[in-house]
């Protein structure tokens, strides 16, 4: 096996070899193995092992002997213990969601802290399968059944390519010693029942399964590449607007296509939505239909649909700025405030104001049904509801108005329309430049 490992590495692994390296060891089989095949190969690793205190005695024991591990081999360990079943509690998770959240988190921290390239798990062919099936048996997409990557960001699976029999043959021919989970024995868990009841007769009808598995692995993973460039083309085209407010996508785009919904999913599926059928059903709905996930809002818009953070604290924050501020952060950007003597660039972002008809403190809020204008170069005075009309205004535009107001009445509406009754004229005797930049 230690010719098969170095080859891997020097063929598809070979940014290791320059590495540091944290290791993640429970003490079992699989990462036992791990360890020794790197320190084989003189990599620069360092073993990190998490006590999740569920298995009392064992648990400790486990630790015990992966710090011997460590002083046998002359590598730097690091240990942490987790009250797992309290932090499963806290958070609404399984016990075995908990354990996986807290042990990734802290080999991030460790890994950022202490400067470490990539951290190592030891994920094999065997684990590669029974994660397949998992999620065939709860349903998934073309995504849950590409496998386990071998490189996600800065975690990378070197023994993928092996199976659970060739690592225990290569532990028992160098008489390696390992730790046995007893929880591994029980099916109470699916990827237990899995691996002990349903995979060995798979095997039995088929001894090439794995071999084969890794075929449809690789099959699978060559039909994602074409379907994720088929959708980058038609998110280049389907998309209008993408920036720090959202994702604008286009109507009439979807319509040309075969199977809006799957497109609508691929695109849509990072931001929590559930209800497939009515996220469709906008296509076709009236302009201002909604539909919600936790985090997000998909809006109708006319010909758009409009992709846009749940934000309700920002909607109702307002900052007060006092007459000796400068400089002022809002929640879409910066007012800065300067006296000058003359007026010079004038533009959607930048106004000259009469100062001495101000009242401060100015204040910036959201804008709100009823309020009024005086709307530069315009005669008379205008509702907001009406100048948003106007000016065609999308939905998420009105709603991501900003004002800047003296008393009870709008100086600007931010970065579009300053109020004709603070202007600058041949009486004015301070000039107040606001500049806004986001």
């Amino acid at each position: 096996m230690i010719e098969q490992f170095q080859k891997h590495i020097d063929t598809r692994l070979s940014f290791l070899k320059k590495s540091r390296l944290l290791l993640a060891i429970s003490g079992g089989l699989d990462s036992v193995v791990l360890t020794h095949v790197c320190h084989q190969l003189n990599l620069n690793i360092a073993l990190a092992h998490c006590n999740f205190n569920l298995r009392g005695d064992e648990s400790d024991a486990d630790e015990d002997f992966v710090m011997q591990l460590a002083e046998d081999l002359d590598l730097e360990v690091f240990i942490e213990s987790f009250d797992t079943k309290a932090y499963a509690e806290e958070h609404k998770l399984s016990i075995q969601m908990a354990a996986r959240q807290l042990r990734y988190d802290w080999f991030e921290e460790l890994s950022t802290q202490l400067k470490f390239d990539y951290i190592l798990t030891a994920h094999h062919a065997d684990d590669n399968l029974e994660t397949f099936l998992i999620n065939l048996t709860r349903g998934t997409g073309l995504d849950g059944l590409t496998g386990i990557p071998e490189t996600n960001n800065s975690v990378v699976r070197p023994l993928l390519p092996f199976s659970r029999q060739v690592i225990e043959m290569y532990a028992n021919q160098n008489k390696l010693k390992w730790r046995e989970d007893s929880s591994n024995a029980s099916t109470k868990y699916l990827r237990n029942k899995l691996r002990h009841d349903v995979i060995p007769v798979l095997k039995e009808i088929n001894p090439q399964l794995l071999q084969n598995f890794q075929t449809t692995l690789s099959n699978l993973n060559d039909t994602a590449d074409i379907v994720e460039e088929r959708l980058q083309k038609v998110f280049k085209i389907a998309v209008d607007v993408n920036n720090e407010k959202g994702i604008k996508f286009k109507i009439p785009e979807f319509k040309k296509l075969k199977n809006p919904k799957a497109y609508l999913h691929e695109f849509l599926k990072d931001y929590g939505f559930a209800e497939w059928n009515d996220v469709v059903n906008l296509l076709d709905a009236q302009s201002g239909k909604q539909v919600f996930s936790s985090t997000h809002r998909l809006l109708k818009d006319r010909d758009s649909l409009i992709l846009t953070d749940i934000n309700s604290e920002e909607n109702q924050q307002i900052v007060l700025i006092s007459e000796d501020n400068k400089n002022i952060q809002t929640p879409i950007g910066t007012l800065h405030f300067e006296e000058v003597s003359t007026m010079e660039t004038v533009n959607s972002n930048i106004i000259y104001l009469d100062k001495d008809k101000l009242k401060f403190p100015l204040l910036v809020r959201k804008w709100q049904e009823g309020d009024f204008f005086y709307p530069l170069g315009m005669q008379g005075k205008k509702k907001l509801s009406k100048y948003f009309k106007d000016e065609k205004f999308s939905l998420v535009d009105k709603e991501n108005a900003w004002l800047l107001v003296s008393g009870d009445a709008i100086v600007w509406v931010i970065g579009k329309r300053p109020d004709n009754r603070f202007k600058v004229n041949e009486s004015t005797q301070q000039i107040l430049k606001i500049e806004f930049s986001k």
